[in-house]
């Protein structure tokens, strides 16, 4: 993402920029690995489905409302419909290989989904697959579908107002950079240099 930015610099290092939708993407990205691990490409297409659909429910609740309209065969109504029914159909596609590989024998991915269906395949199994115990395809389906309201747009704007902040608060910001070089210099950072960052930049701002 930074890259991204980097090209569009002009010759004096300067350029204007909205970042929302670079964030916005980076999150959907994040959350996609952490909810699907190795089906992050379905789990993207899912990411960006629901995008869309929460973009049309938001033009729908400014609409006037009229009773029993929403099923009434509108271009907006259809649409919505088709996003729901393939987001459906992606999640179920990607749970069921996930359900076919346990029932195999293969461990669980470390993702969310995978601990979401090791729990509940283990609370089945110890209450011998009774069928009001654990949760069922649609249960899991709308726990993903949850996971990616809540977390994307949550984080994307925690990113967003970070930034706002340190621009505002300069000190803080060329304290928070010289905390970064001196920990990681040119190299990338990694999770065991990111635990040794010391300055909640954030937390004294606020």
């Amino acid at each position: 993402m930074v890259n991204k930015w980097e090209k569009q610099l002009s010759l004096d290092g300067s350029c204007e920029l909205d970042i929302w939708p670079y964030l916005q993407n980076l999150t959907g990205d994040v959350i996609s690995r952490t909810a699907f691990g190795s089906s992050y490409e379905e789990g993207r297409r899912i990411f960006q489905l629901q995008k869309e659909q929460a973009l049309l429910a938001v033009q729908v609740t400014r609409s006037v409302y009229v009773p029993g309209w929403r099923f009434f065969p509108t271009k907006t109504n259809r649409r919505m419909r088709q996003i729901s029914s393939e987001v459906n159909a992606l999640l179920k596609g990607i749970i069921e290989k996930r359900e076919k590989a346990m029932q195999a024998g293969e461990t669980a991915n470390d993702d969310l989904l995978g601990l979401l269906m090791e729990s509940n395949y283990r609370e089945m199994q110890e209450n011998d697959e009774r069928k009001n115990v654990g949760m069922s395809i649609k249960d899991v389906i709308e726990e993903c579908k949850l996971f990616y309201l809540a977390g994307q747009e949550t984080t994307s704007v925690l990113l967003l107002w970070t930034m706002v902040l340190l621009s505002k608060h300069s000190n803080r910001q060329a304290c928070a950079r010289e905390e970064v070089l001196r920990l990681f210099g040119n190299k990338k950072p990694d999770g065991d240099g990111l635990n040794h960052l010391k300055i909640n930049c954030i937390l004294k701002i606020l």
